[in-house]
């Protein structure tokens, strides 16, 4: 198989053409092409970004989920949750970056990409986990790195650093038990030595 290594300019024309009117916006930032699109729209785009010759996206490197509530210092105005992919095609030595929001910012969720690229299986699972963004089609949508009692989304900016629960040990009723926070909030001051010949210094 001949391998080759095009110019990002001749991706977006590519991209454009198999993409027409679904494109949202499409740029050229840092060597790379950035694709946003409508949910309606994500899993048509994805199957063409996959098959259509000049694109030939055969591979999702990554999946993450981003919340834009705190963006610009919160002069940000538009939907909350947005879905990013990062895709790359083997064939042409290229790379995308394809971006899709969420439309409903209290409960969002996209259609599963799973289908078409099957490495999108544990992404999604983590941003489900993390952030709450439903996947709608996916085939074991369930928390992959908080715990199966687990309450709330982690990465929600609105989510407290401390966490709503605890869990531990008791010994005297032999299983993991939950409980609320007991951190107390502290300043942590540095220690000042004012000790003359500290550590053997002059």
């Amino acid at each position: 198989m001949t391998v080759y290594s095009i110019r990002p300019e001749a991706t977006l024309e590519a991209v454009q053409r198999a993409l027409g009117d679904k494109v949202k916006r499409l740029t050229v930032a840092l060597g790379e092409v950035e694709l946003l699109v409508s949910p309606a729209d994500l899993l048509v785009v994805a199957k063409a970004l996959r098959d259509t010759p000049g694109c030939q996206f055969e591979q999702l490197l990554d999946l993450c989920g981003v919340d834009y509530s705190e963006y610009k210092a919160g002069a940000y105005e538009g939907p909350r949750f947005a879905v990013v992919m990062q895709l790359l095609s083997v064939s042409l030595n290229q790379r995308l970056r394809l971006k899709v929001f969420a439309s409903d910012d209290d409960m969002p969720s996209l259609a599963s990409v799973t289908e078409i690229w099957n490495s999108a299986n544990w992404f999604e699972r983590e941003a489900f986990d993390l952030f709450g963004i439903v996947f709608e089609g996916h085939n074991d949508l369930r928390r992959i790195l908080t715990d199966y009692g687990f309450i709330g989304h982690p990465f929600r900016k609105d989510f407290p650093t401390t966490g709503h629960v605890e869990m531990r040990f008791d010994a005297e009723q032999g299983r993991v038990v939950y409980q609320p926070v007991t951190i107390e909030t502290r300043e942590i001051t540095p220690r000042i030595i004012r000790e003359e010949n500290y550590g053997g210094l002059q």
